[in-house]
């Protein structure tokens, strides 16, 4: 069984950075094959763990959740070795995958503001994802973002500021307010970002606080490559320039070791304009062995229809 665990240099480095990569999960023209079958057959919602309205009807970001868990190409993908031993590499033995996304951005859409993400309570105020009590001043979530088409800065790639990732300069505590009049309406520092409706400046611990922009890297990507980061690092994405009629697409997928809980007392997601029931939803058991009976997983009974995928024995070494 091959191994894509990181070397000793290379978890150095991300544990520096914030980040991993690009590195290359399928070759460009295997990726761009997958994803004209795939596209037709994300068509189909009739598995979708998020039937609810809202979900339905496209108008919110909460339609792109969790994909996943009712199409066999992106199952296989959170899965996939040379994503899972990188993850495991920083996570440790056993990790769950408790959300995917994906993130579209059409010609001249505007870009993502910049961002921190530790609990995910910034759109609906309430933590979703809660680290065990020893590690209460570490969180986030270990995303792997994978470009299914060409993400440059024409098309609106996404952006890093290395090694933001130890300090949060956002209050998740605080609540954003959501106007969808706010879409691609705004310019900030002469750049046309936003949040899906919200302005993430609203989070700012210090008002008068800018990310230090001159500072940022793109991370330029062909079809079938990923990155991976953690959520806490600060990362935007810039505007597609609409000089080419091809939609920038990425597909995220979020990991936490198995140990932190996911959803606490959270029955009903509401955010982004939308509200969908988690009465479906599970997590997926990637690798290793899910030692939190908190953890609701992600199985057949659940989701009402038939889910297998490959589970990496736990491997790695831990750096969190």
């Amino acid at each position: 069984m091959d191994d894509f665990s990181l070397s000793a240099q290379e978890l150095a480095d991300f544990h520096r950075n914030g980040y991993f990569g690009p590195f290359t999960v399928y070759e460009v023209d295997e990726m761009k094959a997958r994803w004209r079958r795939e596209r037709l057959r994300l068509l189909d919602r009739t598995h979708a763990v998020y039937q609810d309205e809202a979900a339905e009807s496209g108008n919110t970001n909460i339609s792109n959740y969790d994909r996943h868990l009712d199409n066999g190409f992106l199952a296989d993908h959170i899965c996939h070795p040379r994503v899972v031993d990188r993850v495991a590499s920083v996570l440790g033995p056993n990790v769950q995958c408790w959300r995917s996304e994906f993130f579209p951005k059409y010609p001249g859409d505007e870009g993502t503001d910049w961002h921190q993400a530790d609990t995910f309570a910034n759109a609906s105020g309430k933590p979703q994802i809660l680290w065990p009590g020893d590690a209460e001043d570490f969180g986030g979530t270990l995303t792997v973002w994978t470009a299914f088409t060409e993400a440059n800065e024409e098309t609106g790639c996404l952006q890093f500021i290395p090694g933001t990732h130890q300090t949060m300069f956002y209050d998740e505590t605080k609540k954003m307010h959501y106007d969808p009049d706010n879409i691609n309406s705004k310019e900030k520092d002469g750049v046309r970002r936003g949040f899906f409706g919200y302005d993430y400046r609203e989070l700012q611990v210090d008002p008068d606080w800018k990310p230090d922009e001159s500072k940022a890297v793109s991370m330029v990507m062909r079809p079938g490559q990923a990155i991976m980061f953690w959520s806490t690092l600060m990362h935007a994405s810039l505007p597609h320039a609409g000089r080419t009629e091809e939609m920038r697409l990425g597909f995220a997928g979020r990991y936490v070791p198995t140990s932190v809980d996911v959803y606490p007392d959270t029955e009903v997601i509401e955010e982004y304009g939308g509200t969908v029931s988690l009465e479906r939803w599970g997590s997926v058991l990637v690798c290793g062995d899910n030692d939190n009976p908190a953890n609701r997983m992600a199985t057949e009974t659940t989701l009402g229809h038939p889910f297998t995928r490959r589970v990496r024995p736990g491997a790695g070494v831990s750096g969190a």
